[in-house]
């Protein structure tokens, strides 16, 4: 019942190749989803084409064992911009967001724990705890990392200001300087807000190593490293590689009903907000297609994007094309090789896809209980509806597990994010029951001690992180009913993520903003006339955000007015 919720038009269908359409968009994720909502909004007759039965890409709920329903990929929600949420209705269409009661949870081996809330006053008392001075620095922290946000949001929303290669009169060129010019002085007004020590503090926190940092900023080793894990998420970066400090202000940007930094659940999973979104493109018209793989675009010789060709053999039609599939995937596998550039192609080719994330989706007939807290008892507590930090008691220990990895093993100690959804959601797991979701680093791709597609070396890993939570929470292993595995190739395989790599591609200092996903093709248009790139490999880049959907299907729509014009 839940995977026919998910699904649309079972395939292609006569009606789908009878007509020439507006737009095709392929890749049912929500980035490809929130691109059909407001290309149909614009009146454009628009069909979403998703390889797998089920939409939402890596924003999807799925029930892997009997009875549980699992974000399989994405877990928690924070990034999806407030601009979509209220233009699009979703809470109208049904998304609901189940703040948590706590925002993070660091248990210790040694009996202490850090339970960071959404509460300074709180937070204070919990850090005191350790370090007055650091309880003293926390809200200052905070209060800068707000003070960047809003420069980022400026950023987030808005298109880079990338030259526009379908621009051909001396009207449309003026036109085109003149948003540029526009854009540019919109950022100076943003950035002469921050002032110099603003300014030059963000350019130490976005070229710096997160060790370097937090350093300047605590003395506690413990909430340096609960605060370092944001930095490191769907990386193979280490918290010592200069540049890290990007991402992790990319993970304080999202918000909930207007609070920073809140990361909620999802009811019904990640998998409704792709719904959501999916209901808001229906209602404007689109149509959405499951078990409809894509395996080339048609470019005409001119270099025009005419369409694409199926798996199966059918052929559907279009001048606009947009690919929410990874830069990767969309140029080296779906467009004809001779339709781009050999420069162009160069720098996908090399473009950094490499991740260290391992997901494991685990059902389990009881809740974890963490001896170290004094609030643990058998019922759900305020910090089971936490990001739960398992292996992050030290800086040292999260060098330690990535150095394991650019070793070419497995974290012997990895580093993981533990969610239990379960704890605020009661529709995804039988009563009494949870569903637990673990976000785990580092992996290589191609371990040198053996292969992910060896039963054995798979299992020894997940009993490795089952172990390792055994120390935090005693009886863990033995609570495990079933569970769901993706490493770095499945994450490839299954959802699509070239690599792995979760964002589609690296969020380092030389992937972002006009450089994403490569330089001079940073505004959603391509090499190829008509397609264009919707995805996470674009800006604003990776996380469920849907700003990389809406921003180019706003390109796409006023490079089809000005064509018709």
């Amino acid at each position: 019942m839940w995977r026919r919720r998910f699904n649309s038009i079972a395939g292609p269908t006569r009606a789908l190749t009878e007509k020439k359409w507006d737009a095709l968009v392929v890749g049912g994720g929500h980035n490809g989803l929130t691109a059909a909502a407001y290309l149909a909004r614009a009146g454009l007759s628009v069909a979403v084409l998703e390889r797998r039965h089920i939409i939402g890409g890596a924003a999807v709920t799925e029930e892997l064992v009997p009875g549980f329903k699992f974000s399989r990929c994405s877990y928690v929600q924070s990034l999806l911009r407030p601009s979509i949420i209220r233009e699009l209705e979703l809470v109208r269409h049904g998304m609901k967001l189940l703040k948590p009661k706590v925002s993070s949870f660091t248990p210790c081996l040694d009996g202490r724990f850090l339970l960071l809330r959404s509460n300074p006053e709180q937070n204070y008392s919990e850090i005191l705890k350790f370090s007055k001075r650091d309880a003293n620095a926390y809200p200052r922290y905070e209060d800068q990392l707000h003070k960047f946000c809003k420069l980022m949001d400026f950023l987030l929303g808005s298109p880079p200001p990338e030259t526009l290669y379908e621009v051909s009169s001396f009207k449309d060129r003026l036109r085109d300087k003149l948003k540029k010019s526009v854009f540019w002085s919109r950022f100076l007004r943003q950035v002469l807000s921050l002032g110099q020590k603003d300014m030059v503090d963000l350019m130490d926190l976005l070229l710096s190593p997160t060790s370097k940092v937090l350093n300047n900023w605590f003395e506690m080793d413990l909430l340096k490293a609960t605060l370092a894990g944001d930095a490191i998420i769907g990386s193979m970066a280490s918290i010592h590689t200069p540049g890290s400090g990007y991402v992790l202000l990319h993970h304080v940007m999202g918000e909930t009903d207007g609070d920073r930094n809140i990361w909620s659940h999802v009811e019904g999973g990640m998998g409704s907000v792709s719904l959501a979104i999916s209901k808001a493109a229906r209602e404007a018209g689109a149509h959405i297609v499951t078990s409809a793989e894509v395996l080339q675009l048609m470019v005409e010789d001119s270099g025009k994007v005419n369409g694409v060709l199926l798996a199966d053999g059918t052929r559907l039609y279009s001048s606009v094309v947009l690919s929410n599939a990874t830069p990767y995937k969309t140029f080296l596998e779906l467009v004809p090789p001779n339709a781009l550039p050999d420069d162009f192609l160069r720098a996908i080719k090399y473009s950094d896809y490499n991740s260290g994330t391992t997901k494991i989706n685990v059902a389990v007939d009881s809740l974890p209980l963490f001896p170290c807290c004094k609030l643990d008892h058998p019922d759900v507590g305020p910090h089971h509806s936490a990001i739960i930090h398992i292996g992050c008691e030290s800086m040292d220990e999260i060098a330690l597990a990535c150095q394991d990895a650019w070793n070419g093993l497995p974290s012997r100690r990895p580093v993981m994010e533990m969610t239990i959804p379960s704890s605020l959601d009661k529709t995804i797991s039988p009563p009494g029951k949870h569903v637990i979701s673990l976000f785990t680093q580092y992996t290589p791709y191609k371990p040198s001690d053996g292969s992910w597609e060896d039963p054995a070396y798979r299992e020894s890993y997940a009993q490795r992180c089952f172990t390792l939570i055994d120390e935090y929470a005693p009886g863990f292993s033995s609570s495990v009913i079933g569970y769901d595995m993706l490493t770095p190739p499945d994450l490839e395989r299954v959802i699509g993520l070239t690599g792995g790599n979760i964002f589609h591609g690296a969020m380092s200092l030389d992937s972002i903003f006009l450089m994403r996903p490569v330089k001079g093709w940073s505004g959603y248009q391509t090499p190829v006339r008509g397609l264009y790139m919707c995805g996470s490999g674009t800006h604003p880049g990776g996380g469920v955000m849907g700003a990389p959907g809406r921003n180019a299907a706003h390109i796409a729509i006023k490079d089809i007015k000005r064509r018709l014009s």
